[in-house]
């Protein structure tokens, strides 16, 4: 069984689909889980005080809205200085909205790159220095299988995700040489409230679409994400480093 005792983990992203089942796996397998998302603490504190009684772990609520980059990254650092550092950054908070291109805004757009992907490197600042004194790391980012390009009206979006990539490539290559591993997570059409909120009355034709491109004729549950999430940040995928792992389904 995964052993994460002694370490600490921040996950952004944390109180959405994927970002629950991730803390809940995170803080079964022994880990400090901090949760940060950007919703009113009561709920943040109310869902990470669940977690904690189901697992037996240590989880606690960040609130901080990552669309602003410097106070991220101040908050980020002063957690680390807290906690005697962060082990372990899980890049998971996302913001995805669905229609054509000339119906975004430039404030969209740049919104969803602030929130997707420079945000990922604001809080790799604050982690990175701690990471690099101790020999040792773990950043896990979210790229996205949309990259494909078979996905309509997702533009700020899939822009967002291959700024993911490249950081993820570049990451690896600077901090390897100080022990920190740094990987990209791309998942599929997961299972989540996300795509209940985007495609609405169109929920079932989107399914059957998923499920006609998939060659495994299943839904990806946050489970399955939470999974390869869990193995990346543990002792046993420490020479992967640099690699976009797509959960797909066999797109």
């Amino acid at each position: 069984m995964t052993t994460l005792s002694g370490k600490t983990v921040l996950l952004t992203g944390a109180l959405g689909t994927l970002g629950r089942e991730q803390a809940a796996r995170l803080a079964r397998a022994g880990a400090r889980v901090l949760m940060l998302d950007r919703a009113e603490s009561h709920a943040g504190e109310a869902l990470a005080s669940n977690i904690a009684a189901e697992s037996g772990g240590a989880v606690s609520y960040v609130r901080q809205d990552l669309g602003d980059l410097k106070a991220s990254e101040m908050r980020v650092a002063a957690l680390c200085d807290a906690h005697a550092g962060i082990d372990i950054l899980i890049n998971n908070a996302a913001l995805i909205i669905n229609k054509p291109f000339e119906e975004f805004s430039l404030e969209e757009y740049e919104e969803q790159l602030r929130v997707n992907s420079s945000a990922a490197f604001a809080l790799t600042r604050a982690v990175a220095p701690h990471m690099k004194q101790k020999g040792y790391g773990k950043i896990v980012n979210f790229c996205s299988l949309t990259l494909n390009g078979r996905w309509d009206g997702y533009v700020p979006y899939v822009a967002s995700k291959g700024a993911i990539y490249g950081l993820t490539k570049s990451l690896a290559r600077e901090l390897g040489p100080y022990g920190v591993r740094v990987n990209c997570v791309s998942p599929g059409a997961v299972v989540s409230e996300a795509e209940e909120r985007v495609f609405g009355d169109r929920l079932q034709q989107y399914n059957d679409w998923i499920l006609e491109n998939q060659s495994i004729k299943s839904r990806i549950q946050p489970g399955d994400i939470a999974e390869l999430v869990l193995f990346l940040v543990s002792p046993g995928s420490d020479m992967i480093s640099g690699q976009n792992i797509g959960i797909d389904g066999g797109w």
